[in-house]
């Protein structure tokens, strides 16, 4: 198994958009890349934390690649709008991807910048790509949020 880690605004949607995906064993939602050990949710929301929600990744490469979540981690966000992801405002939801081997670190620079040449967003893309910090996982209230709900996303 490896680990990868996405933040794409709101983690909801997020974690709901990868536990879809085949050869995806485990996630968890959570907070990463901020300053404050051990964060909690209402500290996150403050934007003095420095972390963003994000969602940790379990994944068999033999069945999915990394490339492959990176797909998904594009098309289940606007990775043009800093700091923003819908009605969500606040550098928690910031976009960003948090490598953990240099060959993941490579990976991603490639896919922004096929991304970004493709034509398909107006705008430059601002996701962050850096090194994978601590990452704190959320309260359990928050993990696999939208399916204890019966709600297959955020989007109306």
């Amino acid at each position: 198994m490896e680990t990868a880690t996405f933040a794409a605004g709101c983690f909801w949607g997020v974690e709901a958009a990868f536990r879809r995906v085949k050869g995806v064993s485990a996630t968890a939602v959570g907070y990463t890349g901020g300053t404050v050990e051990n964060p909690a949710y209402e500290n996150v929301c403050t934007g003095r934390t420095g972390h963003a929600e994000a969602v940790e990744v379990q994944f068999d490469p033999q069945q999915v690649t990394y490339a492959q979540l990176l797909d998904v981690f594009w098309s289940s966000h606007n990775p043009t709008t800093l700091n923003r992801q819908g009605p969500d405002v606040g550098t928690q939801y910031r976009s960003a991807i948090y490598y953990h081997s240099p060959q993941q670190q490579t990976e991603a620079i490639a896919s922004k910048e096929a991304s970004e040449k493709s034509g398909k967003h107006a705008k430059p893309i601002v996701t962050e790509i850096t090194s994978a910090a601590t990452f704190y996982r959320a309260e359990e209230y928050h993990q696999q949020y939208l399916e204890k709900r019966g709600q297959a996303s955020c989007h109306l």
